[in-house]
């Protein structure tokens, strides 16, 4: 896809000025504004040139009005990462790894976000002191096998920058892999440059990459190149997607979604639950919907191609597996195992 030079879109006028919104929308959308952040790249943008009202991408990066519908059971923290809040920075959930979050700024924002109360907010940036202290929290917890450094968008910051904390984690001897949660490739995949990589290799560690990517159509030739460059130096590319009312609540989408992404070698993760954040219910899928489709997927394609289907439990307690369940204990040692097709068998388990 060519760039045209487009800057990013970041706000209610810009999305009228574009034709991205009829102009008669502008004033609900400038109310969408001030409450959550907008912002599409140029990449993206030339993306949605000539797109409907009902294409994946818009409505994944869009502001839409019912953003302003808030409903019970929603929260600015969904997921609890006030609750395991350690420093500034740090969200410390699980024994093993923890999330360090450096910038709270993204390339794009998208509307269904469960951070959207945070991220784009310049002063939730960890600065110099405030990054040596969420370092040092790290040196001191011996039982950090992984850092998973989240956001925002860990790729907004400069080669420099990053090579530097890159550099820093790499000489914390307890610190074993390093995973970069990202949009970055799908939505800005200029930024996948051999200065990046350098800066990547710079900790000598593990490196992982989970790109965040929701639609077949996000897989542009850009994209696959700057995919294809990652992979070629040796990073690890893994995704998640998030399951999404009117963008991929059906297995078709999906399964083309995910085998695009093998094709690219990009092994599929975790498929998300959407989460309680407050005016994205518009994008809500039932979970029964969800582990349906994981049912009609199972055996209709490779299973290197499945992820997990997971839900965050709200108020911090972390990701369970929701998938749909294939095996009943009957009795004792007796069991009903369903396969792909539905079929029911009985199995006895060993003695």
């Amino acid at each position: 896809m060519a760039n045209n030079g487009a800057k990013a879109v970041v706000n209610a006028r810009g999305l009228v000025d574009r034709a991205l919104v009829r102009p008669q929308d502008h004033a609900e959308l400038k109310a969408v504004e001030e409450n959550f952040r907008i912002r599409i790249p140029a990449h993206v943008l030339a993306a949605l040139e000539g797109a409907g009202a009902d294409d994946p991408l818009r409505t994944q990066y869009v502001p839409d009005a019912r953003e302003l519908d808030h409903h019970a059971g929603e929260s600015e923290d969904p997921i609890g990462d006030q609750v395991f809040e350690r420093e500034k920075g740090i969200t410390h959930r699980y024994p093993d790894r923890l999330l360090l979050k450096p910038t709270h700024s993204c390339q794009v924002y998208c509307r269904f976000c469960f951070r959207r109360e945070t991220v784009g907010k310049p002063e939730a940036a960890l600065d110099g002191a405030e990054l040596q202290i969420a370092l040092d929290y790290i040196r001191a917890h011996e039982e950090i096998f992984e850092v998973i450094l989240s956001g925002g968008d860990p790729l907004v910051l400069s080669d420099r920058r990053l090579g530097a904390l890159m550099e820093a984690l790499g000489e914390i001897r307890h610190v074993g892999v390093i995973r970069f949660h990202t949009r970055a490739p799908l939505v800005s995949p200029e930024r996948i440059t051999d200065a990046l990589i350098a800066a990547l290799k710079r900790a000598r560690k593990t490196v992982n990459i989970v790109i965040h990517v929701n639609h077949a159509r996000e897989l542009t030739d850009a994209v696959k190149a700057g995919l294809a460059r990652l992979a070629d130096n040796g990073i690890p590319l893994f995704s998640q997607t998030v399951l999404l009312k009117d963008v991929n609540d059906d297995a078709e989408t999906l399964a083309t979604l995910f085998r695009a992404l093998l094709l690219n070698r990009v092994k599929p993760y975790y498929l998300h639950h959407l989460d309680h954040a407050k005016g994205v219910s518009h994008f809500a899928v039932p979970i029964v919907r969800g582990q349906a489709i994981m049912r009609a997927l199972r055996g209709r394609v490779s299973g290197l191609c499945l992820p997990t289907y997971v839900l965050d439990i709200p108020g911090g307690h972390g990701k369970v597996p929701i998938g749909p369940a294939y095996l009943e204990h009957v009795e004792a040692c007796d069991y009903q195992v369903e396969d792909y097709q539905g079929q029911s068998h009985r199995y006895c388990d060993w003695r």
